[in-house]
């Protein structure tokens, strides 16, 4: 009889699907929480980006108008863009670059201005001769100098936000625990029918 009674108590247990739910949900909820956490991470890196494309589209049309090349008042603009960045990420670390060509083909080209690579290491240095197209006395590996430039020269201005992440999935799972943002655009600067000399390439040796 006790028999029985066992048997059959064992069978009701085998059959009892009461709790199961909770145990499937305790297996499903970590992933589900990962998921929602790299979803959210993702969904604002892309609204960062989105943002600061916006930003830095009207501050650089702003640099490219004629006098805006004064350095007075290109801070002024640089200030703009990172009032409006730290009202997102106030905790981030701004990054601001003007490089100039004398092209929209140079800046798309990015080529280094020529040197003599005597040690093959891909970069002018320990003495090597180059060729200074732009006579701002210093080798340029992507053939621009750095500001603003004048009239007509294209700008390459690049905003670059570094912030700690808002959602720690990447601490989970061995990542960085920074998000890096940057965004670009070239415009030519005003007015468009007058345009500075370079000169004529000069020589020069990297230290």
């Amino acid at each position: 009889m006790r028999r029985h009674v066992l048997l059959r108590s064992l069978r009701n247990w085998r059959n009892d699907e009461r709790g199961s739910v909770i145990v499937e949900f305790a297996i499903i909820a970590p992933v589900i929480g990962l998921v929602l956490l790299g979803a959210f991470d993702v969904g604002h890196t892309l609204y960062m980006r989105a943002v600061l494309q916006g930003v830095l589209q009207k501050a650089a049309r702003d640099s490219a108008l004629e006098g805006g090349s004064a350095q007075a008042q290109l801070d002024k603009i640089d200030q703009k863009i990172k009032l409006q960045v730290n009202a997102i990420a106030n905790n981030g670390t701004i990054e601001i670059k003007r490089r100039f060509y004398r092209t929209f083909s140079e800046v798309a080209a990015a080529k280094a201005e020529t040197w003599t690579d005597g040690n093959g290491n891909g970069t002018c240095d320990a003495g090597e001769s180059y060729t200074d197209k732009n006579r701002n006395n210093t080798w340029d590996a992507d053939g621009g100098d750095a500001g603003q430039g004048g009239a007509r020269d294209s700008t390459l201005y690049t905003v670059t936000v570094s912030y700690p992440r808002f959602f720690p999935i990447y601490n989970m799972i061995g990542g960085s625990n920074t998000t890096r943002v940057s965004a670009a655009t070239v415009l030519r600067n005003q007015p468009y029918t007058d345009q500075g000399s370079y000169g004529t390439p000069k020589a020069g040796n990297c230290p």
